[in-house]
């Protein structure tokens, strides 16, 4: 069996990034709208050339932080392939390759795994229902999984028979909204964004008694404020868009990175949704 150069690795959403792939939005567009953020964007237009320029942006900076970029191909029949996360997720040192609930997306997975099989990277289908990376956040020993249109009860029982170790808390949250990380997201041990009153209360009861909340308003939401990327040493991507999200994480210490994708958004996803991080480095000091 062949060496490979890359790990996986990752126990957290916030820990440093090391290495991330990603697909360039060459055969993006929303004319099939199979979300409600395209919906509500479909009459005003998208330019493809200015999502693949804010893209290239956007990995260019990940670079300049020292984080090792995987592009894959794009293919011309997948036009949401951009988002990398929810084909697949990074859970202890495992690559789970998603099963996708939607059929303009079947496909797109089978290219993550072909890449994971010629890099001799360790990887696990999901056999039995849908799982999609969008709903699927890690925390430590915590594993929250959005129960929604795109991941069912089935996919999420099977995913914890393959982490016995771990505990698997589903989050039911309003049908409208496309994956759990558009109103949820974890920043550091003790911190998180969230668009309140959208899941399971007793769910959301306890997020807010294990983490210090940022509340995340419904405009910031709909320009997906919780969907930021964090990379490490407190340093967050978000949009220069969501100025309330943005001011809030600098009052508590956080670096952010402003680079605009607001054509991407369009489709309904944004820094997180188009970064799947396949090896993040533990900082001990995080856990003291």
């Amino acid at each position: 069996m062949l060496d490979s150069q890359y790990k996986a690795q990752c126990s957290t959403e916030y820990s440093r990034l090391k290495t991330v792939v990603l697909c360039e939005p060459n055969y993006m567009n929303i004319e099939n709208q199979i979300n409600e953020t395209q919906r509500r964007y479909s009459d005003k237009g998208f330019n493809v050339e200015q999502a693949i320029i804010q893209h290239q942006q956007f990995v260019a900076k990940l670079k300049d932080l020292g984080i090792e970029v995987v592009l894959l191909p794009p293919g011309k029949n997948y036009p949401e392939q951009v988002f990398t996360r929810d084909i697949g997720f990074t859970l202890g040192d495992t690559v789970f390759i998603a099963a996708m609930a939607t059929k303009i997306r079947h496909g797109e997975e089978d290219i993550l795994q072909e890449w994971l099989k010629s890099h001799n990277v360790s990887y696990n289908n999901i056999k039995h229902g849908h799982v999609e990376g969008g709903d699927v956040i890690i925390d430590q020993d915590t594993v929250y999984i959005g129960q929604s249109d795109r991941s069912d009860t089935i996919g999420i029982q099977y995913l914890q028979s393959k982490l016995p170790h771990m505990k698997v808390l589903p989050v039911p949250f309003t049908k409208s909204f496309l994956h759990l990380d558009c109103i949820f997201n974890v920043l550091s041990p003790t911190e998180a964004l969230l668009y309140p009153g959208q899941m399971d209360k007793k769910v959301e009861e306890y997020l807010y008694s294990r983490y210090d909340i940022i509340e995340v308003s419904k405009e910031e939401q709909f320009t997906l404020g919780t969907n930021v990327l964090s990379v490490g040493n407190r340093q967050v991507f978000s949009q220069p868009i969501n100025s309330q999200v943005n001011r809030a994480l600098s009052q508590r210490g956080f670096e952010v990175i402003e680079v605009d994708i607001s054509e991407i958004i369009k489709s309904g996803g944004a820094f997180r949704c188009c970064t799947m991080p396949l090896l993040r480095l533990t900082d001990p000091s995080y856990f003291d």
